[in-house]
């Protein structure tokens, strides 16, 4: 006969007592299960608050063994969330928690077209975060997704034209007129004298989720900061696609304030409450620029 094992958890109590605003694990690794079908690893974070000042610990194992039967089981949604918060909760009535959180990270693969090149493509990583808790019986719940694009800088495109100007006006003082194709030879051999200086940007954007939401708006959360800002990164591309991408930057001119902006009014308009915060990793600078921007009142899970 196996002799009963202790649980020191349950019949332990703590040595010093005091409550606990949260304990759990971070780092699980976990499955996720997308629309789709779609199967991807992730890692997590849960826990849960404890109340009570005389309990020795939690039941992590109760946490672990939950999240590992739900997440890869069932359709990621705000509804399953939901319910596995509550089952966090109940495992641990004995402990008296009415705090339980979940993170989940992981990347999500998606196709993107080339720019104009007819049956170009390639694959983009994006990731993403989601964070959920219920506490007190109010459950609350964001998503983020990290959207990299280009940016190209006003000031430095504005001196560059300058430098054009001043040059074309140089090569051709005391011209009354210079024939188009003389114009276009120029174009074509001094253009490139002075050029604006563009990085590679990041965008960090959250948005809140509606508890009962039957799924999560991933794509049109990517799509919609993408639209905003104009120059995601492309992923394969032939010359023709690398032409149309310096024209997008040449549109889309932006300060790290601009694509802040940008972004908060998008996401507002299609998701209500936000946060934003961008950051263009300098070609000209040794540091980084950043901004951020959110909605009055938004207050971020952690």
């Amino acid at each position: 006969m196996t002799a009963r094992l202790p649980d020191i958890a349950r019949e332990e109590r703590a040595a010093i007592p005091l409550p606990l605003d949260s304990a759990g694990m971070q780092g699980v690794a976990a499955m996720l299960r997308l629309d789709g079908g779609l199967l991807l690893p992730a890692r997590a974070e849960l826990a849960v608050d404890l109340p009570d000042p005389q309990a020795k610990g939690i039941h992590m194992s109760r946490l672990y063994r939950l999240l590992d039967e739900r997440a890869s089981g069932e359709q990621l949604s705000p509804p399953m969330l939901a319910s596995l918060l509550q089952e966090m909760l109940n495992s641990h009535a004995d402990c008296g928690s009415r705090v339980a959180r979940l993170a989940l990270a992981f990347d999500l693969p998606v196709r993107r077209a080339a720019l104009v090149t007819p049956g170009l493509a390639g694959w983009k990583t994006y990731p993403a975060r989601l964070l959920a808790e219920l506490r007190d019986g109010a459950i609350r719940m964001q998503l983020g997704v990290r959207v990299e694009y280009s940016s190209t800088c006003p000031c430095s495109a504005a001196l560059s034209r300058q430098a054009l100007r001043d040059a074309f006006a140089a090569d051709f003082a005391g011209a009354q007129s210079v024939p188009r194709d003389e114009v276009l030879d120029w174009i074509s051999e001094r253009a490139s004298l002075a050029t604006p200086h563009s990085q590679r940007s990041a965008a960090d954007v959250a948005v809140a989720l509606a508890p009962h939401g039957e799924r999560l708006p991933l794509a049109a959360l990517i799509d919609t900061a993408e639209d905003a800002l104009g120059t995601p990164v492309q992923t394969a591309v032939k010359r023709a696609d690398e032409q149309a991408f310096a024209l997008r930057n040449g549109a889309n001119l932006m300060y790290v304030e601009d694509a802040a902006r940008r972004l908060r009014l998008a996401l507002e308009a299609s998701f209500g409450a936000c946060s934003v915060r961008v950051s263009h990793v300098e070609s000209l600078h040794a540091h980084d620029a950043v901004a951020t921007a959110s909605t009055p009142g938004w207050q971020p899970l952690r």
